[in-house]
């Protein structure tokens, strides 16, 4: 196989997953570490990926700042945060990424009781926090100013953790039901009972956009949306709920 086949090869892996090991890329391309790890030093210089100790992280192109995304969609965002925090109950520990949408589920919480929120986003914890809600910090290296947390310290402390519920959100997702989630996305739902998507119908145009997906509609629980999904969709998940706002 040449380089640049190779190359092509590890970035799609490392795409699709979000994060994978050096281990995990060696055992997959069948090639020897020192391999591995000089074809990983060309990705990095080139700005595809980030290293970490003893893994890899796919870089995504540079969206729309923080502070803009906070208005975009804004008053469908909370319609969605709204019911989202309707299925969260007294007693309950559940994750929350550091998505605008999650973000704005803060105020539906202030009255639950003993609730117990694991994230990623230290505004989010601090707003929670004020509400006497018990904030735990999922901690890391700030990936976006000023509060937005990543990096393998993140994803290894999401493992310590077993959930009731995640909610998240993405950049985009498609019509039939696949979405750009990070690995962080994956390992919340994967230690969680239940995992809650919040998608607003403003994601869900892909024609500029590129296809890189890493979880779909069948890890999900539910999905609470602006949008009205397709009987056919509906058909091909029959484990998933849909929740229009």
């Amino acid at each position: 196989m040449y380089q640049k086949e190779r190359l092509d090869q590890i970035l799609q892996i490392v795409k699709r997953n979000g994060y994978v090991t050096v281990k995990f890329l060696v055992e997959s391309l069948h090639y020897s570490n020192a391999t591995i790890n000089r074809d990983l030093n060309i990705l990095e210089k080139q700005k595809q990926i980030k290293r970490t100790y003893g893994g890899v992280e796919y870089v995504e192109m540079q969206g729309t700042p923080l502070k803009f995304r906070y208005l975009i969609m804004r008053s469908a965002k909370l319609k969605i945060a709204k019911k989202a925090s309707e299925f969260v109950r007294d007693g309950d520990m559940i994750f929350m990424d550091s998505s605008t949408t999650t973000e704005y589920m803060a105020e539906f919480l202030s009255t639950k009781k003993n609730l117990t929120v694991v994230s990623n986003n230290m505004t989010l914890l601090g707003k929670l926090s004020e509400y006497g809600i018990t904030a735990i910090c999922l901690g890391g290296r700030v990936v976006e100013p000023p509060s937005m947390l990543g990096g393998e310290v993140m994803l290894e402390n999401i493992m310590k953790y077993r959930v009731d519920r995640c909610f998240f959100s993405s950049g985009y997702c498609s019509e039939d039901g696949m979405l750009n989630s990070a690995f962080m996305h994956k390992l919340m739902a994967q230690n969680s009972r239940k995992a809650y998507y919040l998608v607003d119908g403003g994601k869900l145009d892909l024609s500029r956009r590129a296809k890189s997906f890493g979880m779909s509609f069948s890890d999900l629980f539910c999905v609470i949306s602006d949008h009205e999904f397709s009987e056919e969709v509906k058909k091909k998940y029959p484990d998933t709920q849909f929740v229009k706002v």
